[in-house]
Parts: structure tokens; C-alpha cells; sequence
């Protein structure tokens, strides 16, 4: 006889084999019918759309002013050589999101990607092929390596880049493989249950597990928003909480205030980064992901956040936070 249930039962198993270099099975079971195919398609989406990587965004190479040209001594032409390098899979160090990086070589010689590893980044396919010098050859070029997510076109980058520099398009994604299998398991004589197997490949800038706990942390993230639809309490009916003003109004000091140096305001303001509040919602995490911003101004951030009070351990209640959002996107509104 079949039981009534009056919620879903939730799945208990989860597995992680590794299967390759950089390769990895997740398999979480069981799942009632229909679940493991809502869970799965979404996270495979993120896997593939929300891990960080590395990528070249410019480069500029002494002898040449664009792409078509070439270098004296070089086999490949400036437009082969630039294939090459955006071939090449940089790794920066934790907490470093921008690199400018200067090479020299003389030929004879042939160039991969192991020769341009240094203190300040490394490479995860060492092996990828560079360039061929002949012996009077001289190849000096810089190349600016940054993070960032999915792909951008070099005309979106222009901003950023040097006018001496050739931009590139940038394939920041370091997520090779994301797929998944739904399989039918036996749970108590019942064979409608589910297993969900994810198969993940990354290229070595991060690990397959790292790219799956950076899909479930957007997931639960994105889903957030939805918390404040209602505030709910235990043994109460849901209501709506009204946040006043005047309870925001710490939150809403423009950044200027806090006496950052020119270089954090810059990074800041280029972020469209305006009050105070906003720094405050955001997790240490997205705080270090916020573009240009290296570790020095990192630290003088950090340290002002918490002269305020507002340091890692600092959390506004729901209520607020929503509000917070609220008032944040209507000043803005209001300013354009």
C-alpha cells in the first residue's frame, strides 16, 4: 500500500570520485521522481557560467602596433602568436586578481608555456606552444592577466587596456566539461527514485570540486532574493516587516566617506559602487572579486569596514538587508 507523504523526502548520499587529472564524478542520491532533473539542470548551468578563471586581456609586444603584423625572426605572425597565447591557461596567486606581466627571449629557441611562469603567476598546460625565435631573433612583450567570469569581447574591454596594448578576447572559463546522468535507483521495493552523477572537467586553474561549491554558492546566493518576500516566523503567521529610514541611514554614507585612498575609491567607483551599504551586503568573497581591486586596497577596505563595526563576522538581519537593497536601488535610480 502507498503512503501518503505530506513532504518530499530529501536525498542522503553524496559521492565524489576523482576519474582524471582535473575530472571528477559527484553523485548525490536519492531523489524523489522529477527532482534530480530540477536540481541538475540549473547547477550544471552554473558550474559552466559562475566559476572564475584567468585569461589575458591585452598584450603588447615591442615591434608591433597590431595583430597583423609580424616580428622579425619570429616563424608565427603576431596574429598566430596572439592564438597562442590565449591558448595558454595562467593561475594567478589567492586574492590577486590583476597581473602585468614583462618577457624577454632570445633566440634560437622555442617558447611553451612553462617559460612564462614566474613568482607572480604560473600556468596549468605548461606544454602549450608559444612561439619558434630564430637566432637573431628578439621577442620582448608584456601581457596583462586578470580574473573574471565567462567570456568578453576585447571591445568590451577597452577601458581597461592600455593604448599600446593589443586587446584580446577573453575566455575566462575555466570549466571544460559539465554534464550529468539522471539513473533510476531502488529505495524500500519502490524503483522510482532518482540519482543524479555529474561528470565536471575543469582545465586546472580550479579543481572540479571547487567549480561545483562555486555553483551551489551562486545557487543559494541568487535564491536569496526570495527571502524577502516574506519574513517568517516559527509558530506565527508570515508578515511583512517595515524597515524605517532612519534605520538605514548608517548604511547609506556615500564611499567617499570612508577615506579611502585614490586608488580603492577608483576601483570602487569604476564598480558603480556608491554607498557604504553596499559594501556591507556583500560577502569578503564578492568584496575580493570586485574588479581591479588588488590586495592593498583589499586590506584598507576590509580595514575600514571594520573601524565601522562592520567586519566578517557582521550580518544585518533579513528585514534590513532587504530594505537595505531596496533604498540602495532607488537612490541610484533616482541619480541617473
Amino acid at each position: 500500500m502507498r503512503k501518503i507523504k505530506v513532504a518530499p523526502s530529501l536525498p542522503e548520499n553524496v559521492e565524489v570520485n576523482e576519474i582524471g587529472e582535473n575530472r571528477a564524478e559527484i553523485i548525490a542520491y536519492p531523489f524523489e521522481s522529477g527532482y534530480a532533473i530540477t536540481l541538475a539542470h540549473p547547477l550544471r548551468r552554473l558550474i559552466l557560467g559562475s566559476s572564475v578563471g584567468y585569461a589575458p586581456i591585452s598584450v603588447k609586444i615591442d615591434g608591433a602596433s597590431h595583430e597583423f603584423d609580424s616580428i622579425r625572426g619570429m616563424h608565427e605572425d603576431v596574429a598566430v602568436f596572439i592564438i597562442n597565447l590565449k591558448n595558454i591557461r595562467f593561475k594567478l596567486p589567492e586574492g590577486v586578481q590583476r597581473a602585468e606581466l614583462s618577457y624577454k627571449f632570445l633566440g634560437p629557441r622555442k617558447i611553451t608555456a612553462k617559460d612564462l611562469i614566474t613568482d607572480e603567476v604560473t600556468v596549468v598546460n605548461p606544454d602549450a606552444f608559444l612561439a619558434t625565435l630564430n637566432e637573431d631573433a628578439r621577442l620582448s612583450f608584456t601581457v596583462v592577466v586578470v580574473q573574471g567570469l565567462g567570456y568578453v569581447q576585447s571591445e568590451d574591454l577597452m577601458e581597461e587596456i592600455e593604448s599600446d596594448h593589443i586587446p584580446l578576447d577573453a575566455f575566462f572559463t575555466p570549466v571544460k566539461k559539465a554534464n550529468y546522468d539522471i539513473e533510476k535507483i531502488l529505495v524500500d521495493d519502490s524503483p522510482n527514485y532518482e540519482k543524479i552523477v555529474f561528470d565536471i572537467e575543469t582545465d586546472g586553474q580550479i579543481s572540479p570540486v571547487d567549480a561545483f561549491i562555486n555553483a551551489l554558492e551562486t545557487m543559494y546566493k541568487q535564491l536569496s532574493v526570495f527571502n524577502g518576500v516574506l519574513d517568517v516566523e516559527i509558530n506565527a503567521t508570515p508578515v511583512k516587516r517595515n524597515t524605517d529610514d532612519s534605520e538605514l541611514k548608517q548604511y547609506l554614507d556615500r564611499i567617499d566617506s570612508l577615506g579611502l585612498s585614490a586608488r580603492s575609491f577608483n576601483s570602487l567607483d569604476r564598480s558603480g559602487i556608491q554607498y557604504v551599504g553596499e559594501l556591507v551586503l556583500m560577502s569578503a568573497n564578492e568584496i575580493k572579486n570586485i574588479k581591479n581591486l588588488g590586495k592593498k586596497s583589499l586590506d584598507e577596505i576590509g580595514e575600514c569596514l571594520n573601524k565601522l563595526g562592520y567586519g566578517d563576522d557582521f550580518e544585518l538581519p533579513e528585514n534590513l538587508r532587504v530594505a537595505l537593497i531596496k533604498k540602495i536601488e532607488q537612490l541610484k535610480s533616482s541619480s541617473d
